[in-house]
């Protein structure tokens, strides 16, 4: 009886560690906004973009090398309940003597948020409150946000640093559960000799992106990400941005199962700092490439909530 109660008591204390350790509550409006960019800001990490970024940047070009990170768009990829659809338009030959064709395509597709993407800070909300407490109902219209559209971005051009967890752990991809660590984001900084520092593309290794068209299901079903804490310990290093090459950047599912994608809330709503999804950071990993020049221009969709993107990095 007594080792029951003992083993009763043990798991009772797991389950309360792990809650405890996971549960965030948003923080109240008083305590978010005006943000620290100034009342009535749509920027966010975007206002670090400037000459010394961009300056910054070019120092670490040493070789010319190019790595594109963003996946090809097809009707394949994992899209969950989002389409890709293009249909070619027939060809029409002009009738002038040099016989030009001339082909075109539509394309149907939530354009702001499929493939390798940008989240915009029109993507997510806390309750009816937006980044820097626009209000949805007061922003939100048929034909878009009239506020925080993805048009505000703009080009982004600074020091990307790579963290390869999967390297760091050992192996190829992380298991599907895997909760990245402020001590995981430490580690993989230490064994490099690099730091993080303002206006800086934080971009996460996972292995999950392998299974981009590998195995569609797998990838769309869940996957390792930062989690709560790490999300707060990279916000307060103040980025441009962090991205990854899982779905949504977070780990999926939460551990504490009463709170939907928090990494979503901490990063976009409270401290208006852009997620990068669905990264192909295969290749970048393979070179052992850590640090480099990252260089990104979201499409200028008026009032959208996020881009499809193609960033490159340059070391």
């Amino acid at each position: 009886m007594r080792f029951i109660t003992i083993m009763v008591f043990l798991t009772l204390c797991s389950v309360f560690s792990r809650a405890n350790a996971q549960s965030w509550t948003p923080p109240a409006e008083v305590d978010r906004c005006p943000s620290k960019w100034g009342a009535g800001d749509e920027r966010g990490s975007g206002n670090h973009m400037g000459p010394n970024s961009v300056m910054r940047a070019t120092q670490l070009i040493r070789r010319g090398e190019v790595v594109e990170l963003g996946h090809v768009l097809h009707g394949s990829i994992p899209l969950g309940a989002r389409h890709f659809e293009l249909y070619l338009k027939p060809m029409v030959m002009n009738s002038q003597s040099n016989r030009r064709g001339s082909n075109e395509e539509l394309v149907v597709t939530e354009l702001g948020q499929v493939g390798t993407q940008l989240d915009g800070f029109s993507h997510q909300s806390i309750g009816n409150t937006l980044y820097n407490c626009f209000r949805v109902d007061e922003t939100q219209t048929r034909d878009g946000f009239t506020r925080l559209g993805i048009e505000n971005v703009g080009t982004l051009m600074t020091r990307g640093v790579l963290l390869d967890i999967a390297e760091l752990k050992g192996v190829d991809m992380l298991a599907e559960d895997y909760e990245i660590t402020i001590a995981d984001i430490e580690a993989e900084l230490a064994r490099h000799n690099l730091t993080i520092s303002a206006g800086d593309a934080v971009i996460i290794h996972t292995g999950w992106g392998v299974l981009w068209e590998r195995d569609v299901p797998r990838f769309l079903r869940g996957g390792p990400g930062i989690g709560v804490e790490a999300a707060k310990w990279l916000a307060a290093q103040d980025p441009m941005l962090v991205g990854a090459d899982n779905q949504p950047v977070e780990v999926q599912p939460n551990p504490d199962s009463a709170i939907s994608l928090p990494v979503h809330q901490i990063m976009l709503t409270v401290n208006g700092i852009h997620l990068l999804e669905r990264l192909k950071l295969d290749e970048l990993a393979a070179r052992d490439v850590y640090e480099f020049a990252f260089i990104m221009q979201p499409l200028k969709i008026q009032g959208a909530t996020g881009s499809t993107v193609a960033p490159v990095a340059i070391y």
